[in-house]
């Protein structure tokens, strides 16, 4: 019996899409991106698509063009009269832009998720926003995968005695003592305050780390400078160990010597983005067995609630 899904990647996230087309069983659908001399993209899809359940996996990373290549395969699938088209965004770029914090800036997120919609997008299907209100941004249904299904049994293998989390700023605090209750230990907050954006000018440690196995969780790593501070301050307070946990391994500018030259134990990352070079510092968790079931369940119309940390909370109960 013919499949009514088809799997289809831009060129940016194609090492991720095998792993995810592989996962749910079909593989990757067959689409031409192109490029004219002048840099203009051009996507033609070779196989009919017509009244299909079209999934779209790109990552928004740099340089625009991802994003161009997913509008425009937005807009190729609606045209090829395809049923449903559900962009697969493991990093949605711009995110950091969710709300004018200065007079006369713009709100990338909004405008990506205005792009998005306008192409002619059903569905989106993502993993850790930097701000989850993003979601509210969208007249479509999204679904906002969680990292800690990848995060916990990977933690919880690693059987620290001591262990604390800890967030690396305020705003990530929520999220961070959601993780803390589910291991039932303590967490504390790195406060931190920037003059401008990948620059930070202070921080503080909000509460004891003395003789504690550290896990600092965030959903991105730009220039690894908040996380090399804040290890770098853990562990002057008294930490016994420090190491990270992020979604997203934006990794730019000199975060590589950062996160290296850190008192950091590892850096665990998800394949959101693909690494720009090994380190022996650097461990990379797949998120491929997460979005093929979220695919399958979303064709299926089921519930993705068990890939939730909350589901994982309940059943512990």
């Amino acid at each position: 019996m013919q499949s009514n899904v088809k799997i289809f990647s831009g060129t940016g996230s194609q090492y991720l899409a095998q792993l995810i087309s592989h996962k749910y069983g079909e593989p990757l659908g067959k689409i031409n991106i192109h490029k004219f001399s002048d840099g203009e993209i051009g996507v033609e899809f070779e196989e009919s698509i017509r009244g299909q359940f079209v999934f779209l996996v790109q990552s928004t990373f740099a340089p625009t063009d991802n994003l161009m290549e997913l509008l425009l395969m937005i807009d190729a699938a609606k045209r090829a009269s395809a049923y449903k088209v559900i962009a697969v965004i493991p990093y949605y770029g711009y995110a950091r832009q969710d709300r004018k914090d200065r007079p006369r800036v713009a709100i990338g997120s909004k405008l990506v998720a205005n792009m998005l919609m306008e192409a002619g997008a059903d569905r989106l299907i993502t993993m850790d926003l930097h701000a989850p209100q993003i979601q509210g941004y969208f007249d479509i249904p999204v679904d906002h995968l969680d990292s800690s299904a990848i995060f916990i049994p990977y933690i919880e293998n690693l059987g620290l005695e001591n262990l604390t989390f800890a967030a690396p700023d305020v705003g990530s605090a929520n999220r961070i003592r959601e993780v803390a209750s589910y291991f039932e230990v303590d967490m504390v907050i790195c406060d931190k305050h920037r003059k401008r954006a990948n620059e930070i000018s202070s921080m503080v440690v909000i509460g004891d780390v003395t003789d504690r196995d550290i896990v600092l969780i965030d959903d991105i790593c730009d220039t690894g400078g908040t996380l090399a501070t804040s290890a770098g301050l853990l562990k002057d307070k008294g930490a016994r160990s420090v190491r990270a946990f992020c979604t997203h391994p934006v990794l730019s500018g000199n975060a590589y010597q950062n996160i290296e030259n850190s008192v950091l134990e590892e850096l665990v990352v998800c394949n959101t983005i693909p690494l720009k070079k090994e380190s022996p510092k650097i461990k990379v968790a797949s998120v491929a067995d997460l979005f093929g079931i979220a695919i399958r369940n979303a064709y299926e119309n089921k519930s993705i609630n068990q890939l939730f940390l909350r589901s994982r909370m309940h059943s512990k109960k």
